[in-house]
């Protein structure tokens, strides 16, 4: 295998594996930047991957090669409902975000097991039959070194990932919406002073933080693993919050990084058929994720500045 070849193989895997982090880190980023920290990323995407999977099994003859979008819609409102959990115990009733955010996960987990016993009677779903699948974009393709390195053999979701990176960045800093979700994030007393409902605005960036969550997972299990399992999402969620915190809180900052966690995975996954990669022991490559994730948030939790009103609940009339 040349290099060439190499970066054929690895760019596009990387991609594809840091397609469900991108949507996953964008949606913390709406939360965080409204002032709510929500380590419950992992939570919503085990949710999302169940809510995909389930209607995409059940409603497959449905609608045949549009199940995985109708999926993928399906997941979306139900990360976004789930995650109201979370914006009524920390906005409403002022919990502690942090707190909020495990019993997240752990629900997460708990209850699409249940439902998977409950509907399947095991501790799995069957494999789905309508999965996301691979296209060539026509024109581009055809772009000598770029073509076959990045427009061949693409993934809708991989394309839809980017748009709403680029999206969120526009939104977040170009648009009155976006200004009213950073002053709530950073100063909530200011941007109550000027008319702003903090509540309010910190209620909608949860749920746009659940709805893309529960968007990644679908993405994640219909891509990658075809059927929802308890181990279905393993980690995923938790590289996706450190994508957000290595960003810098800034959606292309999250886009970048968690490009960087799909490569790590691309390594862990199938580096037994890239010539170098393969003779380093397997058991370092399972784990190189993982390590990489602790190592930046080691390196980067001390150098990113959060939101300044991150984690702190807001009380109309206190200083």
């Amino acid at each position: 295998m040349t290099f060439l070849e190499m970066l054929y193989f690895i760019i596009p895997s990387a991609i594809f594996y840091a397609t469900p982090l991108i949507f996953t880190a964008i949606g913390g980023v709406f939360s965080e930047r409204s002032g709510v920290v929500n380590i419950g990323l992992e939570g919503l995407m085990i949710v999302g991957a169940f809510v995909g999977i389930y209607v995409n099994l059940e409603y497959a003859a449905t609608f045949g090669a549009a199940t995985i979008w109708v999926a993928m819609l399906a997941a979306v409102i139900g990360g976004g409902i789930f995650s109201l959990l979370h914006a009524v115990a920390s906005i409403s009733f002022r919990a502690d975000q942090t707190v909020s955010g495990v019993a997240i996960n752990l629900l997460g987990l708990a209850v699409p097991l249940f439902l998977v016993k409950l509907i399947y009677d095991k501790g799995q779903t069957d494999m789905i039959t309508q999965t996301i699948s691979r296209f060539n974009i026509p024109y581009l393709e055809d772009i000598p070194f770029f073509g076959p390195l990045l427009f061949q053999n693409v993934y809708s979701t991989s394309i839809l990932a980017f748009a709403v990176a680029f999206g969120a960045w526009f939104i977040i800093y170009k648009t009155p919406f976006g200004l009213r979700l950073r002053a709530v994030g950073e100063h909530p007393m200011a941007a109550d002073t000027m008319g702003v409902n903090v509540n309010k605005m910190r209620y909608i960036a949860v749920v746009i933080s659940g709805a893309l969550g529960g968007l990644g997972g679908a993405v994640y299990a219909q891509s990658i693993t075809n059927d929802f399992s308890h181990a279905t999402i393993a980690g995923q969620g938790f590289m996706a919050l450190a994508a957000m915190i290595f960003g810098k809180w800034h959606p292309i900052g999250a886009l970048g990084a968690a490009l960087f966690f799909g490569l790590a995975q691309t390594l862990s996954i199938t580096g037994d058929q890239i010539p170098y990669v393969q003779d380093i022991p397997s058991v370092f490559l399972q784990i190189l994720p993982y390590v990489l994730t602790i190592f930046a948030l080691a390196g980067f939790i001390g150098k990113a500045n959060a939101p300044k009103a991150s984690g702190q609940p807001y009380i109309k009339g206190k200083r």
